[in-house]
């Protein structure tokens, strides 16, 4: 196999991630559309967003599970097709139950991927590209979510918002049917085999009961566990609430404020990701907690952008802010699980990712609801900038971590490993 294949493996996993979150965006950009046809007011709107996370949250360690016994490679492909049939199927709701119905199955649907990818991703990429790898890989985030908003919104405008499903949900499905002749299975653990060598031990599995007593003896993990959380509410803030924001406040056309809404952050994000895993990767290679360091101070220089975002009246202001908070945000993305993965074993990464995807999605899952309730009190305005806050809990869990925990952690995990 070509040495280059670890990083046509990214270039693949790029694109299911593409739409897998192609698919979840496309709702919020019709938004207006469904708060017409079906005479939903704010809180409904906000349950639509917050029924996919927390459908996705609440399944995410059994997929987990799922994921540290079976095939990744099977599990990536299977979870492809099945969320894009069910968005497909989005399109023929008539009702409101029958639009939360679907949306809480598509994040049953999409819960398996990323446990799989980034367990798949750190088989193919050692401890020196790993950041790189996944940052790289993030970046199919941003461009899914553009995708998803801008071609939503502009398919709704245009043909009603049934088709912006089945075109995202047809696509999707052929997709997995080309990658499934590429996509290569990797040998569990084999990036650290290579760096730790033959001697290191790699257990078949690791039983649940052994996982959980592993996390909580490893205090680095839960508190990247509660930043996630933080992290992941601001951001579902972005993705759910901004397309009608600026709709109803600066006037944008529907396919318009879609756009807007996801193109400005990340974009920029697409920048920072790249950028976070490379100054990850060099500052790991001097300090355990190097990967950490990036992401904390990304969250605290996030937060005023996210106030500025808010409370702007300037379509310019709020531009500039929106770019700012995307550079910031890919700059913790690009750690999201490389950091948790410096600290846990190779047999247990993907029962890692589903914990980390069951807090971060239940916790910051809520923000939808949250921020609909304060918009319904203090208006949509106040309740954006209010989420800032929850970026500054978020570094400064990250800070306690990088003082006191990550350090002895990440030496006993090697220690361990090394047998």
């Amino acid at each position: 196999m070509s040495p280059r294949y670890k990083w046509y493996v990214v270039g693949m996993l790029w694109w299911i991630s593409f739409f897998n979150y192609a698919d979840r965006q496309a709702i919020f950009s019709v938004f207006p559309l469904l708060e017409k046809e079906f005479a939903l007011d704010s809180v409904q709107l906000g349950l639509l967003g917050s029924s996919f996370a927390w459908t996705y949250g609440l399944t995410a360690p059994m997929a987990g599970l799922i994921v540290d016994r079976v095939r990744r490679k099977a599990a990536i492909l299977t979870g492809l097709h099945v969320w894009s049939l069910i968005c497909m199927a989005t399109a023929l709701s008539r009702k409101f139950w029958h639009l939360l119905f679907f949306r809480a199955a598509e994040g049953l649907g999409e819960t398996i991927y990323y446990p799989a990818s980034m367990s798949m991703i750190s088989d193919y990429h050692g401890k020196a590209t790993r950041s790189r790898a996944m940052g790289l890989h993030q970046t199919s985030v941003y461009v899914g979510t553009i995708g998803g908003g801008f071609f939503a919104g502009l398919i709704g405008q245009h043909y009603g918002w049934r088709w912006s499903f089945i075109v995202f949900g047809g696509l999707g499905i052929l997709l997995g049917l080309v990658l499934n002749r590429f996509l290569v299975e990797p040998r569990r653990g084999q990036a650290d085999l290579a760096e730790l060598g033959e001697r290191a031990r790699i257990a078949t599995r690791l039983p649940l009961r052994r996982f959980l007593a592993l996390v909580w003896g490893t205090p680095t993990v839960l508190v990247l566990m509660g930043a996630f959380i933080c992290a992941n509410f601001v951001a579902t803030v972005l993705l759910s609430w901004m397309p009608k924001f600026l709709y109803d406040k600066f006037g944008f056309s529907l396919a318009m404020a879609g756009l807007m809404a996801t193109l400005f952050v990340q974009a920029a994000s697409m920048i920072g990701s790249p950028l976070g895993g490379w100054l990850a990767d060099t500052l790991r290679r001097r300090y355990a907690g190097g990967r950490m360091m990036v992401q904390a101070g990304a969250l605290l220089a996030g937060a005023p952008f996210v106030l500025l975002c808010g409370s702007t009246h300037s379509v310019r202001w709020l531009l500039a802010a929106l770019i700012c908070w995307g550079l910031c945000k890919g700059f913790y993305d690009a750690n999201i699980f490389a950091s948790v993965y410096d600290v846990i074993r190779p047999e247990a990464r993907g029962t890692a990712a589903g914990f980390m995807n069951m807090v971060g999605w239940l916790g910051g899952g809520t923000a939808p609801l949250v921020i609909g309730f304060l918009a319904a009190r203090i208006g949509l305005s106040a309740a954006i900038s209010a989420a800032a806050l929850v970026y500054v809990l978020g570094s400064a869990l990250l800070a306690l971590g990088l003082l006191f925990f990550v350090r002895r952690d990440v030496a006993r995990v090697t220690a361990d490993m090394a047998g």
